[in-house]
């Protein structure tokens, strides 16, 4: 809360102010834009890192629902072709055994023809495209370079969002969508069930002799998970998920040092292997807000759920709680009602939350039993893989979940 407010002449009056413009952000940006209102975008990040992103080692898998809303927001075609990888089949190994779950290459998805499981986008990419598909808009506003240091959401009709440069904007909704690690979800009073994993991902990619089929593998070796994302037929994102006191150990390696660990790892499956970009690493840590909205303020994206990278949810969650929002408020403004009501954003979360909770909390139930290396576990963690295998529904339902 504020108390001592700043000049009335320094009040900036808009509809929407989105806080973030990360991929979550813009895109909620794209997805209001048509409604005439007036939103703006706040990135304590500058325009030419929006407008250029560099790459960042990370590479995002999209459920064929997710491919819907890029398509629907003008994002998809702003990607270049040969940058969409599909990501034909998926498959789980445990500790070192040969066998394998196996999640097939589908004919259908979401009742369409289909002939992959989803798709891989590196994450750079999907941030230029989503600030280019706002850019046509005149009623989107991005101010950079600044960042929000209170919020005032006292007023029954409107809510105050104080910039560090002692500017006020004021609108009848705000959206945080500024990270898992979200300050404006601590300023509105929302907590959050944070997890620490402990553990550090460390990301990269590789060139190697033998193709990867356009198969993704989850090896959850033990003493560390390795992922691989199948990018070009000889090219493979790799995903390296290790407890933090041997994180130095792995990005201390030479490149040589790093190639030959990594096909060791993998007994060799994708044959010679050569390092193809920098290395980048990231802590691991899950959030999951306890409310998804308060007094004229909503939380989408990482700022309402923040997921373990492992079952490839984080973005189609974020894109999700897109989906479901914009329409409440485009349907608002269509039928001339309050865009930031308490009913609409409650509907919100009631559309958001059981599904963001059930696949948080399983998650994370996986993880605990799939590091877990003591000799129980291990055979809990075989059995597992098996019973998945050999259990059509219980498949079926996974890939669901993985397509979308």
């Amino acid at each position: 809360m504020t108390t001592n407010k700043e000049p009335a002449a320094l009040i900036e009056q808009t509809d929407v102010v989105i806080v973030g413009a990360g991929p979550a952000g813009l895109s909620m940006a794209r997805a209001l834009a048509p409604s005439g209102l007036a939103i703006t975008v706040v990135e304590q990040n500058n325009r030419t890192s929006l407008a250029d992103p560099p790459f960042d080692g990370r590479e995002i898998a999209l459920t064929h629902y997710s491919k819907e809303l890029m398509q629907n927001l003008q994002l998809w075609s702003r990607i270049p072709s040969e940058e969409i990888y599909p990501l034909r089949d998926a498959k789980v190994i445990n500790g070192y055994s040969n066998y394998q779950l196996h999640f097939e290459q589908p004919t259908k998805a979401r009742g369409k023809p289909a002939n992959s499981l989803g798709f891989l986008i590196s994450n750079h990419n999907i941030r230029r495209a989503a600030y280019e598909a706002v850019l046509p808009y005149s009623n989107v506003r991005i101010i950079d370079g600044h960042s929000i240091t209170e919020i005032d959401n006292r007023q029954p009709e409107a809510i105050e969002a104080i910039m560090d440069n002692g500017q006020i904007l004021k609108s009848k909704l705000l959206i945080a969508a500024d990270s898992r690690f979200s300050s404006i979800r601590r300023k509105l009073g929302i907590a959050a069930k944070i997890r620490d994993f402990g553990r550090t991902v460390i990301v990269f990619r590789m060139r190697h002799t033998l193709t990867n089929q356009h198969t993704a593998f989850e090896c959850f070796h033990y003493g560390r998970t390795l992922a691989l994302l199948p990018l070009e037929e000889h090219l493979t994102n790799c995903v390296i998920t290790i407890n933090n006191e041997y994180v130095k150990e792995i990005l201390s390696m030479t490149p040589a040092k790093l190639e030959e660990d990594i096909k060791q790892q993998l007994r060799g499956k994708l044959g010679d292997m050569t390092l193809a970009s920098t290395i980048h690493h990231y802590p691991l840590v899950g959030t999951h807000a306890s409310a998804f909205y308060a007094q004229r303020s909503a939380l989408i994206g990482d700022a309402a759920v923040g997921m373990h990278p492992v079952t490839a949810h984080g973005f189609n969650l974020g894109l999700n709680s897109v989906g479901i929002l914009a329409k409440l408020i485009n349907d608002a403004v269509d039928q001339g009602k309050d865009i930031g009501n308490k009913s609409l954003l409650a509907s919100y979360q009631r559309h958001h939350m059981p599904h963001t909770l059930a696949l948080y909390h399983g998650t994370n139930a996986m993880i605990s039993l799939y590091t877990n290396d003591t000799p129980p576990a291990r055979l809990v963690r075989s059995l597992v893989l098996r019973v998945s295998n050999n259990l059509p529904p219980l498949k079926k339902l996974i890939s669901l979940q993985l397509t979308g």
